[in-house]
């Protein structure tokens, strides 16, 4: 399994303009492009799990993350806010990557959790923040993910 087999060239913005969480979650869900009436689903679902703790794992990185049964399979997104956010990441710092996971409420493939995982693991890495900052395309970030084997 490969992180960038998930995501299209056009799920990946590197220069959203958010300036709050609400904002951040409705820029990462148009990254998708579905439609309107499925966005807004999505962005709700997205807002409920925040509200239940945030998707800020620190290091300037978020991994919002839901279920959602209008969504037929795992799909991510990966968005840039080079100013920064308030996201009430678990170290206090602002946010600047953002990476969204989609999927079915039940998927054959069971890919959902593993996703996740190998999302959290590619963030720990030690220069990742900086890596994700220089970026200046979507095949850079695709090299990226390459690069580190994600």
């Amino acid at each position: 399994m490969h992180l960038r087999d998930f995501f299209a060239p056009e799920s990946i913005g590197l220069d959203l303009t958010a300036r709050t969480k609400p904002e951040a979650i409705a820029a990462m869900v148009e990254l998708l492009r579905v439609e309107a009436a499925i966005g807004e689903t999505l962005r709700k679902l997205l807002e409920r799990r925040e509200s239940l703790g945030s998707c800020g794992v620190g290091r300037t990185i978020a991994i919002p993350h839901c279920r959602a049964p209008l969504i037929p399979q795992l799909r991510l997104a990966y968005g840039r806010v080079p100013t920064g956010l308030a996201y009430d990441a678990i170290d206090g710092q602002p946010v600047h990557n953002l990476f969204l996971i989609v999927a079915p409420p039940v998927e054959a493939s069971n890919l959902y959790l593993p996703v996740l995982g190998r999302l959290a693991q590619f963030a720990k890495g030690g220069d990742i923040p900086e890596r994700l900052a220089a970026l200046t395309s979507p095949e850079a970030f695709f090299a990226l993910l390459d690069e580190r084997g994600a």
